[in-house]
């Protein structure tokens, strides 16, 4: 099935999930497909006594995340609007403010100590990314135990926690940027594995040089491609065949983890002896789904989740 199709199916999917959310839901169908035609009309849904006025785009993530089973109840108490329990001001704030979104989904913010908590799992801040990690399963098909994990793109160390509260005997940790780095640093310390993960502030590509760190922020890293080149603020830029003789690694029994904004595309195109050593990599890629299975083919089986241009590839060897 072509990932046209598979993205279109799951458009679907999502709108007719809204039956179980609005009490309104095929008048609000009807409504937010003439949106998408150029025609100027309010989305307003009902739940119970509550009326919600939405955007087209709020309708669609909105619905999306419950046909993903990321919540379960919604109900309205006295004019109130609750999710999963959990009491919101209106669905725009659940979709644009982290925080909420972040209680909604069990995480519990410690005024004391500072730092969001959910199950064994502490971290100084909440971002988008944590939830792909913890929540929404985009690390799920991997078994790390007992192996080594190349984490290209921690960003601020969520997914490699994620991997050595999995079993993963060691985890390399590589993030370009200075602010994230810094995070993920305090991060391992307030979840006591330091002595599994490795941090280094650096960013991946296929061949040794510099990486260009722009002025932005923590959060605003998490979509942007730090490319190589000689710019007033770099980093070092690592490759794959300098990471696997530092650390004496055996690529047979490690994987390859890369959600590098755009860095995927370079080092498997243009460093792909050192990719195919990989038993199994899991990547986040970026633009043109269909170029780098044309490459990864030749040596792994690939399950794609996603769309053309973004989305979760999980790579075995044949």
């Amino acid at each position: 099935m072509s990932l046209y199709i598979t993205d279109i199916l799951t458009k679907v999917k999502a709108a007719l999930a809204s039956r179980y959310v609005f009490d309104n839901w095929f008048s609000l169908l009807i409504k937010y497909a003439l949106t998408r035609l150029g025609f100027n009309v309010k989305l307003v849904a009902r739940v119970g006594d509550c009326t919600l006025e939405l955007s087209p785009e709020v309708f669609e993530r909105f619905v999306g995340r419950f046909s993903r089973g990321l919540f379960k109840s919604i109900e309205c108490v006295n004019g109130r609007l609750f999710i999963n329990g959990v009491e919101v001001d209106s669905i725009n704030d659940l979709i644009y403010n982290v925080g909420t979104w972040a209680r909604v989904l069990g995480w519990v913010y410690d005024p004391v100590n500072k730092y969001w908590f959910k199950n064994n799992v502490k971290l100084k801040q909440i971002h988008d990314a944590v939830f792909y990690v913890f929540d929404y399963g985009d690390y799920e098909p991997l078994n790390v135990k007992g192996k080594i994990v190349i984490d290209v793109g921690a960003f601020v160390g969520d997914s490699a926690i994620y991997f050595a509260l999995k079993g993963a005997k060691r985890v390399i940790a590589i993030e370009p940027h200075p602010g994230a780095f810094a995070e993920m640093l305090d991060n391992i310390k307030l979840n006591n594995l330091e002595d599994v993960i490795i941090s280094i502030n650096a960013g991946l590509a296929s061949r040794p040089g510099k990486i260009c760190i722009g002025n932005i922020g923590v959060e605003a890293t998490g979509g942007t491609y730090h490319r190589p080149g000689d710019c007033p603020n770099t980093v070092p830029a690592v490759t794959l065949g300098e990471l696997i003789n530092r650390f004496n690694i055996d690529p047979n029994d490690a994987v390859l983890k890369m959600d590098c904004e755009g860095c995927e595309f370079d080092v498997i195109l243009n460093d792909y002896e050192h990719v195919r050593l990989f038993r199994e990599l899991i990547l986040e890629y970026h633009s043109n789904a269909n170029k780098l299975l044309k490459v990864l083919s030749k040596d792994y089986r690939c399950d794609v989740r996603g769309i053309k241009i973004l989305g979760i590839m999980h790579c075995t060897r044949k």
